[in-house]
């Protein structure tokens, strides 16, 4: 699935802009990628794409790294609404 726009908000942003303030280069590169491919579609096995379950059942995560994911929400006409930035690890 090619996505047409990717949405976010401020929140979005500021979480995203100090999730970036902390990786090295090579790891921004690595998102850099994982976002262009994430735009070429979304659902791209290397991004191990899924849907939420429980409170979060409407939202989908794709993996920037082992670790990290992007949690989003499909719209109207393939477009993407990102919500927020996290550690897999910390409770949701």
């Amino acid at each position: 699935m090619r996505v047409n726009n990717i949405l976010f908000d401020a929140y979005f942003e500021k979480t995203f802009q100090k999730y970036k303030s902390k990786l090295t280069e090579k790891q921004k590169e690595n998102l850099k990628n994982k976002l262009i491919i994430f735009k070429n579609d979304a659902f791209d096995e290397s991004l191990k794409t899924h849907k939420l379950s429980g409170n979060l059942k409407d939202y989908y995560s794709f993996r920037i790294t082992y670790k990290d994911r992007i949690k989003f929400k499909l719209l109207e006409n393939w477009d993407v609404f990102f919500y927020d930035i996290w550690d897999h690890d910390e409770v949701y």
